[in-house]
Protein backbone atom coordinates (compact mmCIF):
# COMPACT_ATOMS: atom_id res chain seq x y z
CA UNK A 1 0.00 0.00 0.00
CA UNK A 2 1.42 3.30 -1.39
CA UNK A 3 1.95 6.02 1.58
CA UNK A 4 -0.02 9.29 1.34
CA UNK A 5 2.04 12.41 0.55
CA UNK A 6 3.16 14.05 3.42
CA UNK A 7 2.66 17.70 3.76
CA UNK A 8 6.27 19.06 2.69
CA UNK A 9 5.73 17.19 -0.66
CA UNK A 10 2.37 18.70 -0.97
CA UNK A 11 3.85 22.47 -0.02
CA UNK A 12 6.78 21.39 -3.09
CA UNK A 13 4.62 20.65 -5.28
CA UNK A 14 1.81 23.64 -4.85
CA UNK A 15 5.16 25.97 -4.87
CA UNK A 16 6.44 24.48 -8.50
CA UNK A 17 2.74 25.17 -9.97
CA UNK A 18 3.21 29.06 -9.34
CA UNK A 19 4.07 30.83 -12.24
CA UNK A 20 7.20 32.62 -11.30
CA UNK A 21 8.49 29.49 -9.29
CA UNK A 22 7.68 27.04 -12.11
CA UNK A 23 9.21 29.87 -14.87
CA UNK A 24 12.89 29.43 -12.85
CA UNK A 25 12.47 25.27 -12.56
CA UNK A 26 12.24 25.44 -16.46
CA UNK A 27 15.38 27.53 -16.82
CA UNK A 28 17.05 25.53 -14.24
CA UNK A 29 16.02 22.15 -16.54
CA UNK A 30 16.54 24.42 -19.98
CA UNK A 31 20.14 24.90 -18.41
CA UNK A 32 21.02 21.75 -16.64
CA UNK A 33 24.72 21.02 -17.85
CA UNK A 34 24.89 17.94 -20.34
CA UNK A 35 28.43 17.65 -20.67
CA UNK A 36 31.06 17.00 -18.39
CA UNK A 37 34.28 19.19 -17.85
CA UNK A 38 36.12 17.08 -19.62
CA UNK A 39 33.80 17.32 -22.55
CA UNK A 40 33.71 21.14 -22.04
CA UNK A 41 37.61 21.70 -22.56
CA UNK A 42 38.16 19.52 -25.42
CA UNK A 43 35.62 21.22 -27.44
CA UNK A 44 37.73 24.94 -26.19
CA UNK A 45 40.95 23.08 -26.89
CA UNK A 46 40.09 21.57 -30.18
CA UNK A 47 37.08 23.03 -31.77
CA UNK A 48 35.03 20.36 -32.47
CA UNK A 49 33.21 17.58 -29.99
CA UNK A 50 31.10 14.50 -31.06
CA UNK A 51 27.57 14.37 -29.26
CA UNK A 52 24.70 11.75 -28.78
CA UNK A 53 21.70 14.22 -29.77
CA UNK A 54 19.57 11.56 -28.58
CA UNK A 55 17.41 11.82 -32.14
CA UNK A 56 14.43 9.36 -32.37
CA UNK A 57 15.60 7.18 -36.01
CA UNK A 58 11.72 7.74 -37.51
CA UNK A 59 13.11 11.37 -37.26
CA UNK A 60 16.32 10.61 -39.13
CA UNK A 61 14.94 8.55 -41.77
CA UNK A 62 11.74 11.25 -42.34
CA UNK A 63 14.52 13.42 -43.07
CA UNK A 64 16.21 11.25 -45.52
CA UNK A 65 13.03 10.73 -47.16
CA UNK A 66 12.18 14.03 -47.76
CA UNK A 67 15.53 14.74 -49.02
CA UNK A 68 15.29 11.93 -52.15
CA UNK A 69 11.54 13.35 -52.64
CA UNK A 70 13.44 16.62 -53.41
CA UNK A 71 14.16 17.57 -56.92
CA UNK A 72 18.01 18.67 -56.11
CA UNK A 73 18.59 15.08 -54.95
CA UNK A 74 17.50 13.57 -58.55
CA UNK A 75 20.94 13.94 -60.15
CA UNK A 76 23.65 13.21 -57.90
CA UNK A 77 26.58 15.20 -57.60
CA UNK A 78 28.74 16.38 -54.95
CA UNK A 79 27.32 20.44 -55.02
CA UNK A 80 23.70 18.28 -54.47
CA UNK A 81 22.31 19.98 -51.21
CA UNK A 82 18.86 20.98 -49.92
CA UNK A 83 18.73 24.65 -48.34
CA UNK A 84 16.40 25.32 -45.36
CA UNK A 85 14.14 22.38 -46.05
CA UNK A 86 12.73 23.42 -41.88
CA UNK A 87 10.42 25.47 -43.66
CA UNK A 88 8.59 22.49 -44.97
CA UNK A 89 9.75 19.00 -43.53
CA UNK A 90 9.18 18.72 -39.71
CA UNK A 91 11.61 16.75 -38.73
CA UNK A 92 14.54 18.57 -40.51
CA UNK A 93 12.79 21.27 -38.00
CA UNK A 94 13.02 18.96 -35.08
CA UNK A 95 16.87 17.82 -35.60
CA UNK A 96 17.49 21.56 -35.89
CA UNK A 97 15.93 22.30 -32.65
CA UNK A 98 16.64 18.95 -30.70
CA UNK A 99 16.52 20.06 -26.97
CA UNK A 100 19.49 18.40 -26.12
CA UNK A 101 21.95 20.03 -28.48
CA UNK A 102 20.35 23.55 -27.54
CA UNK A 103 21.30 22.57 -23.89
CA UNK A 104 24.83 21.18 -25.12
CA UNK A 105 25.56 24.68 -27.42
CA UNK A 106 24.13 26.78 -23.85
CA UNK A 107 26.75 25.15 -21.70
CA UNK A 108 29.47 25.45 -24.31
CA UNK A 109 28.68 29.01 -25.45
CA UNK A 110 27.14 30.74 -22.16
CA UNK A 111 24.62 32.32 -24.21
CA UNK A 112 20.79 31.22 -26.04
CA UNK A 113 21.65 29.41 -29.25
CA UNK A 114 19.88 30.57 -32.22
CA UNK A 115 19.30 27.99 -35.52
CA UNK A 116 19.46 30.23 -38.49
CA UNK A 117 20.19 27.65 -41.54
CA UNK A 118 19.65 24.02 -42.18
CA UNK A 119 21.28 22.30 -45.11
CA UNK A 120 20.85 18.80 -45.93
CA UNK A 121 23.35 16.34 -47.80
CA UNK A 122 22.53 13.25 -49.74
CA UNK A 123 25.98 12.30 -50.91
CA UNK A 124 29.71 13.79 -49.91
CA UNK A 125 29.94 17.12 -50.67
CA UNK A 126 33.88 17.05 -51.23
CA UNK A 127 34.37 20.70 -50.66
CA UNK A 128 37.57 22.44 -50.00
CA UNK A 129 38.56 23.56 -46.68
CA UNK A 130 37.41 26.20 -45.39
CA UNK A 131 35.99 28.07 -42.36
CA UNK A 132 32.56 29.44 -41.51
CA UNK A 133 33.13 32.75 -40.43
CA UNK A 134 34.02 33.94 -44.27
CA UNK A 135 30.59 33.03 -44.68
CA UNK A 136 28.68 33.83 -41.23
CA UNK A 137 30.08 35.76 -38.32
CA UNK A 138 28.98 38.52 -35.63
CA UNK A 139 30.22 41.37 -32.84
CA UNK A 140 31.30 39.58 -30.53
CA UNK A 141 33.30 37.63 -32.83
CA UNK A 142 32.90 33.97 -33.10
CA UNK A 143 29.64 33.02 -31.90
CA UNK A 144 28.63 30.82 -34.18
CA UNK A 145 28.76 26.99 -35.06
CA UNK A 146 27.75 24.02 -36.81
CA UNK A 147 26.23 20.80 -35.65
CA UNK A 148 26.56 17.60 -38.31
CA UNK A 149 24.37 15.22 -37.72
CA UNK A 150 24.82 11.39 -39.56
CA UNK A 151 21.61 10.18 -40.60
CA UNK A 152 22.89 7.18 -41.44
CA UNK A 153 26.72 5.63 -41.00
CA UNK A 154 29.13 7.68 -42.17
CA UNK A 155 32.55 5.73 -42.76
CA UNK A 156 35.62 6.84 -44.45
CA UNK A 157 34.02 5.62 -47.85
CA UNK A 158 31.14 7.62 -48.40
CA UNK A 159 32.73 11.57 -47.43
CA UNK A 160 33.64 11.31 -44.11
CA UNK A 161 33.65 15.36 -42.92
CA UNK A 162 37.67 16.26 -42.95
CA UNK A 163 38.71 18.75 -40.25
CA UNK A 164 41.48 20.20 -38.79
CA UNK A 165 41.93 20.04 -34.61
CA UNK A 166 41.95 22.97 -33.00
CA UNK A 167 42.39 25.29 -36.00
CA UNK A 168 40.04 27.57 -34.63
CA UNK A 169 42.71 29.23 -32.48
CA UNK A 170 44.07 30.31 -36.00
CA UNK A 171 43.53 33.75 -36.99
CA UNK A 172 40.29 34.25 -38.74
CA UNK A 173 40.46 35.13 -42.38
CA UNK A 174 38.71 38.07 -43.77
CA UNK A 175 38.42 39.46 -47.61
CA UNK A 176 40.93 41.74 -46.90
CA UNK A 177 43.74 38.87 -46.30
CA UNK A 178 43.33 37.69 -50.15
CA UNK A 179 41.45 40.16 -52.47
CA UNK A 180 41.21 43.27 -53.57
CA UNK A 181 37.16 43.78 -52.86
CA UNK A 182 34.19 41.69 -51.28
CA UNK A 183 32.15 39.45 -53.59
CA UNK A 184 31.45 35.70 -54.16
CA UNK A 185 33.98 35.96 -57.37
CA UNK A 186 36.29 35.78 -55.14
CA UNK A 187 35.85 32.78 -53.28
CA UNK A 188 38.18 30.47 -55.51
CA UNK A 189 41.12 32.85 -54.00
CA UNK A 190 39.68 32.81 -50.59
CA UNK A 191 39.78 28.70 -51.32
CA UNK A 192 43.59 28.72 -52.47
CA UNK A 193 44.36 31.21 -49.28
CA UNK A 194 42.78 28.68 -46.56
CA UNK A 195 44.45 26.08 -47.79
CA UNK A 196 47.75 27.44 -47.41
CA UNK A 197 46.96 28.67 -44.59
CA UNK A 198 46.16 25.21 -43.28
CA UNK A 199 49.30 23.53 -44.62
CA UNK A 200 51.40 26.42 -43.37
CA UNK A 201 49.51 25.45 -39.82
CA UNK A 202 50.74 21.83 -39.84
CA UNK A 203 47.99 20.53 -38.16
CA UNK A 204 47.24 16.79 -39.42
CA UNK A 205 43.67 16.48 -40.81
CA UNK A 206 41.11 14.27 -39.11
CA UNK A 207 37.89 12.82 -40.38
CA UNK A 208 34.60 12.42 -38.81
CA UNK A 209 33.49 8.69 -38.42
CA UNK A 210 29.92 8.47 -37.24
CA UNK A 211 26.97 6.27 -36.37
CA UNK A 212 23.83 7.10 -37.48
CA UNK A 213 22.18 9.47 -34.95
CA UNK A 214 25.72 11.08 -33.91
CA UNK A 215 26.76 14.47 -34.36
CA UNK A 216 30.00 16.72 -34.59
CA UNK A 217 29.63 20.17 -33.32
CA UNK A 218 32.35 22.11 -35.07
CA UNK A 219 33.24 25.93 -33.59
CA UNK A 220 32.94 28.70 -36.12
CA UNK A 221 37.00 28.88 -37.40
CA UNK A 222 36.96 25.15 -37.27
CA UNK A 223 38.98 24.62 -40.88
CA UNK A 224 36.84 21.69 -42.39
CA UNK A 225 36.26 20.04 -45.65
CA UNK A 226 33.99 17.25 -47.27
CA UNK A 227 36.44 13.86 -47.21
CA UNK A 228 36.43 11.51 -50.79
CA UNK A 229 33.51 10.01 -51.72
CA UNK A 230 35.21 6.54 -52.70
CA UNK A 231 32.34 4.36 -53.30
CA UNK A 232 30.00 6.02 -55.57
CA UNK A 233 27.48 3.19 -54.68
CA UNK A 234 26.75 4.50 -51.41
CA UNK A 235 24.69 7.69 -50.13
CA UNK A 236 25.85 10.30 -47.36
CA UNK A 237 23.01 11.53 -45.94
CA UNK A 238 23.44 13.91 -43.38
CA UNK A 239 22.30 17.43 -41.94
CA UNK A 240 24.26 20.50 -40.45
CA UNK A 241 22.07 23.03 -38.81
CA UNK A 242 24.32 26.64 -38.49
CA UNK A 243 23.79 28.27 -35.26
CA UNK A 244 24.27 32.10 -33.60
CA UNK A 245 23.70 32.95 -30.29
CA UNK A 246 21.89 35.54 -28.87
CA UNK A 247 23.36 39.58 -28.24
CA UNK A 248 25.70 39.52 -31.40
CA UNK A 249 25.60 41.68 -34.34
CA UNK A 250 25.51 38.90 -37.29
CA UNK A 251 27.20 40.04 -40.58
CA UNK A 252 28.47 38.21 -43.70
CA UNK A 253 32.10 38.89 -44.48
CA UNK A 254 31.81 37.60 -47.95
CA UNK A 255 30.35 40.73 -48.61
CA UNK A 256 31.64 43.23 -46.34
CA UNK A 257 35.06 44.94 -47.00
CA UNK A 258 37.44 47.41 -44.75
CA UNK A 259 34.99 49.52 -42.49
CA UNK A 260 32.18 47.93 -44.10
CA UNK A 261 29.78 45.09 -42.76
CA UNK A 262 27.05 43.21 -45.23
CA UNK A 263 24.09 42.51 -42.52
CA UNK A 264 22.99 39.56 -42.13
CA UNK A 265 19.35 39.60 -40.75
CA UNK A 266 18.21 35.85 -39.83
CA UNK A 267 14.62 33.86 -39.70
CA UNK A 268 15.16 32.10 -37.11
CA UNK A 269 14.13 28.47 -36.98
CA UNK A 270 11.56 28.01 -33.98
Amino acid sequence: MLAAPTASFSIRRSLRQLPGVRSLVDYALRNKPVLTELEFAQFHAHGYLVIDPELPEEALDEAVRYVLARPEAKVSHHGTRVFNAWKECRPIRQIALTARVLRILRQLYGREPLPFQTINFPIGTEQRVHSDVIHFNCDPPTYMCGVWVALEDIDLDNGALVYYPGSHKLPVVTMEDFAPGPGTKYYEQYEDHIEGVARASGIPPAQAVLRKGQALIWAANLLHGGGTHHDKSRTRHSQVTHYYFEGCQYYMPLESYGGYRHLRFEEWIR
